[in-house]
């Protein structure tokens, strides 16, 4: 068994963390929501360093979903100035390690004090190809699913492609995430058991990692042992033992 503060021995290609359990956190030390935001941030910082340390490609981060536009305006606003913040603080880091940015989402709906920002720090590190870290904002898997659906349609009622050569490669290429391999492994801290509404078509062929760790506690520890866990198990992408064991990579 791999010690704690170790690498596992096979490591994702992509991970991706549904960060979940922030306000828990809070309400349990009796502070205000947006604290336990605030801590949330500094998690980031530590799975993104853990996660360029160890080399993984690409990490993506649920940080703002569609549907949490529903939660109390004050919260919304703080996340908001919390996201801001970090985009402006981590930009040293993000070049200094050579990670790029990217975001999925309907970020037209940002505000956009927001929008600009992000639009200068995706700018800033569009050249930096050691690791991609993507955040989901204003993000919904179904969502993302009908816009790019709806992309398709188009191009087949402009008489681009016909409905018949439509692959799922080129559905792929019309999502958020197109150019982003699909996740290896996806993490969901604070105990809950669902994937909720994220990543659901590049998700089909991943592994999940549930934690009862409230995401402001997750760190270095934690992500490695998730990582230990996601190398005892065997993929095998609908195909034998054996078979899988001979695709590309094993």
């Amino acid at each position: 068994m791999t010690s704690r503060g170790s690498a596992p021995p096979s490591l994702p290609r992509h991970v991706a963390i549904i960060m979940d359990g922030n306000g828990r956190w809070a309400n349990l030390r009796g502070l205000p929501r947006v604290e336990g935001h605030r801590m949330g941030v500094r998690a980031v910082r530590a799975v993104v360093e853990c996660a360029r340390e160890l080399r993984i490609s690409c990490l993506t981060l649920y940080a703002f979903s569609l549907e949490n536009w529903g939660r109390p305006e004050p919260e919304v606003l703080a996340l908001m100035t919390l996201l801001k913040e970090f985009l402006v603080s981590e930009l040293s880091l993000l070049l200094r390690h050579r990670i790029r940015l990217r975001v999925i989402g309907e970020t037209s709906s940002l505000p956009f004090a927001v929008r600009k920002v992000l639009e200068r720090t995706v700018s800033a590190t569009a050249g930096n190809t050691e690791m991609t870290l993507t955040l989901g904002l204003s993000y919904a898997g179904r969502n993302e699913i009908v816009r790019a659906a709806r992309r398709l349609a188009a191009e087949a009622a402009e008489g681009k492609i016909a409905p018949e050569e439509i692959t799922e490669e080129m559905f792929s290429a019309r999502l958020d995430t197109a150019g982003t391999p699909d996740p290896d492994l996806v993490i969901r801290t604070s105990g809950e058991l669902r994937i909720s509404n994220f990543l659901l078509w590049q998700s089909a062929y991943a592994e999940f990692a549930f934690t009862d760790v409230l995401w402001p506690d997750f760190g270095k520890a934690e992500f490695l042992q998730a990582l230990e866990e996601y190398s005892r198990r065997h993929r095998r992408f609908g195909l034998t033992g054996e078979q899988a064991a001979k695709l590309p990579g094993k």
